[in-house]
C-alpha cells in the first residue's frame, strides 16, 4: 500500500446518528509520498479497490503486528487498498499503538462509540468508497494471504466471498477448545433456518462487491457477535451470489469472546434476526 499515505477523520452519520470519529489532526491529514511514489498529489477521495475493515476493542498488544502482516500482503496482491481500524471504545493503549503505526504503515483509523463488533463494522462499511469491501479480525485467525483468494473470486464475478472453518478444503492449525466448539454447533444449529447451507457464519473474515456491502449493512440493526448471521441472512434474501472460501484457521487464545456470557447473547441475537426478517416480510424467504 505505498501507493497512497492517508489519514482520514471526521464525523460519520448513519440514518441521523453520529458516529464518534478520532478528532482530526491538521498535520496528519495527508502524508507526504513515500520517496518511491511516483504520485506527486494523493487525492483525498481516491477510488479504492479494496477497502478493509479491522474492528478493535484493547488490542494494543496485537494491532501493530495485524496491520503491518496484512499490509506486506496488499503490497503484492496488485490491488490498490486502504485499511480501517475501527476503534470500538479501547481503553488500552491502542489509539498509542496505531499513531506509532502510522508513522511507516497508512491506516485510517475511525471511531465508533456504539459497542458491538456488528456495530464497529457497520461503520467501517458505510464509510467505505472501493469497489470491494472486506472486514477481519484482528486477531488474525484467518491468515492474511486469503485476502488474495478472496479478491480473486471477486475478480472472477463472485458477489460475496465468506471464509469457512467447515467447508471442503477448510483446516485447523490450531482448534478451538471443546466447550467453544460444542457452542459453535448448537450455534450454527440455531441459525440454520436462516443462512440456508452456509457451514459458518461465524469466521470473521468476509470480502464483497462495495455496493452490495454499502446496500445490506445500511439495513443491518444487530450491533453484537450475531450480526454475521443477519448479514448472511440479508445477503441471501437479496439472491446475492454468497460462495465459502475454505481457510486455515488457527484459534486465537486471546479471543475476546467469552463462551458463557457472550454465548448467551448470540443466540439471542439469533432469535431477534428471526424477529427483525418477520417484521420485515423476508422471513418467508429463510
Amino acid at each position: 500500500m505505498p501507493k497512497v499515505l492517508l489519514d482520514e477523520r471526521s464525523l460519520l452519520h448513519t440514518n441521523g446518528v453520529e458516529l464518534s470519529l478520532l478528532p482530526l489532526k491538521p498535520e496528519t491529514l495527508v502524508r507526504p509520498p513515500a520517496a518511491n511514489v511516483s504520485t506527486s498529489v494523493v487525492h483525498m477521495h481516491r477510488t479504492y479497490d479494496l477497502d478493509l475493515i479491522i474492528p478493535a476493542l484493547n488490542e494494543a498488544q496485537r494491532i501493530g503486528a495485524t496491520v503491518s502482516a496484512i499490509s506486506r500482503v496488499l503490497e503484492t496482491c496488485g490491488y490498490s487498498a486502504r485499511i480501517t481500524v475501527v476503534d470500538n471504545g479501547c481503553v488500552d493503549a491502542t489509539a498509542a499503538a496505531l499513531d506509532q503505526l502510522r508513522i511507516a504503515t497508512p491506516v485510517r483509523v475511525i471511531s465508533c462509540r456504539t459497542r458491538g463488533k456488528g456495530a464497529a463494522v457497520r461503520a467501517g462499511v458505510l464509510k467505505s468508497t472501493a469497489r470491494f469491501v472486506g472486514y477481519c479480525d484482528a486477531d488474525l485467525s484467518t491468515p492474511p494471504s486469503s485476502i488474495s483468494d478472496a479478491l480473486a473470486r471477486l475478480d472472477a464475478g463472485v458477489e460475496v466471498v465468506i471464509g469457512s472453518r467447515r467447508c471442503a478444503g477448510a483446516s485447523y492449525e490450531v482448534s478451538q477448545p471443546l466447550m467453544r466448539r460444542l457452542g459453535s454447533r448448537a450455534f450454527n444449529r440455531a441459525s440454520a433456518s436462516l443462512v440456508g447451507g452456509i457451514t459458518d457464519t461465524q469466521c470473521g473474515f468476509k470480502l464483497m462487491r462495495g455496493e452490495t456491502a454499502r446496500a445490506v449493512f445500511a439495513e443491518m440493526q444487530m450491533a453484537g457477535f450475531a450480526f454475521d448471521v443477519e448479514l448472511i441472512a440479508r445477503l441471501l434474501r437479496r439472491d446475492a451470489d454468497v460462495h465459502e472460501l475454505p481457510i486455515h484457521w488457527s484459534n486465537d487464545e486471546g479471543s475476546t469472546f467469552n463462551v458463557v456470557s457472550d454465548g448467551v447473547r448470540a443466540f439471542q441475537d439469533v432469535f431477534s434476526v428471526r424477529r427483525l426478517l418477520k417484521k420485515s416480510g423476508d422471513y418467508a424467504r429463510s
